[in-house]
């Protein structure tokens, strides 16, 4: 049986998040006519809301279940900006965020109509230098106060010195995880664990025929990045754990699925959060799980709190 945190044990953990932060806006509207002008539904909005994005997603997600989080992040001083800190400022998340004039704070914004996405609109553009360099120094006086680190790159240019940064934090035995992003893997060496998903794991290994392909695809890759451990999410398939042990596998929690949006931020936020309160990731990753699974069941990006995730069954 998987060995459960108590609330205080989890109150106790510190998760220091960092990473690219968005704000998500949802349109919601009805859909009774098609545009004259185009053959596409005509949406009446109706209603609207806002929701964290990103590694803001899953901070908010590490204090859903009971930890501690701080996150580290670089917006513009647009209203978006404000907006979002609005939103982590509602949380109990501990905010450390750089600012750049210059930059379009990532904005993401989804059109529903019955109860289906029909569109979604990005705004965006890349960080300064400077901004990027003053993160750094603060993260070198964040990151001993933590129990656990958690990179959540978007591939937005917020974690353009990752690098040094897990390298800091290894050498002070810190709990690393990374939720990739892109081809470059070499930039995550060292972490004690990454959480690709399938298509992002292809992206880097190429394609596998069965189950035995990857298995060697994914040791070589943990042996080649000097990881301690590459978790894949397989979506309906669950999750498989690769490490010096060898492989552990949890299949899906069997649930209705409504939105996979932000499966991937509650799956390393939970993940975090365990290991930060003195899990071993093989005991953390079956919870994980479990929490991916629910949180697929809700709309849009969410979280799943404590007594969700242990009454789930």
């Amino acid at each position: 049986m998987t060995p459960q945190p108590t609330p205080e044990k989890l109150s106790l953990a510190r998760v220091l998040v960092v990473g690219d932060s968005m704000l998500d806006r949802y349109w919601y509207g009805a859909v009774d006519r098609i545009s004259p002008e185009a053959p596409v539904p005509v949406v009446r909005v109706t209603r609207t809301e806002e929701r964290m994005g990103a590694a803001a997603n899953v901070a908010g997600n590490i204090v859903a279940l009971g930890a501690r989080a701080s996150l580290l992040s670089v917006m513009g001083d647009d209203e978006a900006s404000h907006r979002l800190q609005a939103l982590v400022a509602q949380t109990g998340i501990t905010p450390h965020f750089g600012r750049d004039a210059n930059l379009k704070t990532t904005v993401k914004l989804r059109v529903i109509g019955r109860q289906q996405q029909l569109l979604r609109l990005d705004f965006e553009n890349t960080p300064e230098n400077e901004v990027l360099a003053s993160q750094s120094a603060t993260f070198e006086k964040l990151y001993p106060q933590h129990d656990a680190v958690l990179f959540s790159d978007y591939g937005k240019g917020g974690l353009a010195h990752i690098v040094l940064m897990i390298a800091m934090a290894r050498a002070a035995e810190k709990v690393v995880l990374v939720d990739p992003k892109g081809s470059d893997y070499a930039r995550y060496r060292n972490a004690s664990v990454i959480t690709p998903n399938r298509s992002e794991l292809e992206h880097v290994v190429g394609p596998w025929s069965d189950d035995a392909e990857l298995r060697i695809k994914a040791h070589n890759l943990r042996s080649a990045l000097g990881v301690q451990a590459v978790l894949l999410t397989r979506s309906e398939e669950g999750m498989t754990l690769f490490d010096a042990q060898g492989e552990l596998h949890v299949p899906a929690v069997t649930r209705e699925v409504f939105d996979v949006t932000g499966a991937g931020d509650t799956v390393i936020a939970t993940l975090a959060a365990m290991t930060a309160a003195g899990m071993s990731l093989r005991e953390a990753v079956p919870v994980a799980n479990r929490a991916g699974g629910i949180v697929v069941g809700k709309f849009g990006t969410a979280s799943v709190t404590y007594s969700e995730l242990f009454a789930a069954k």
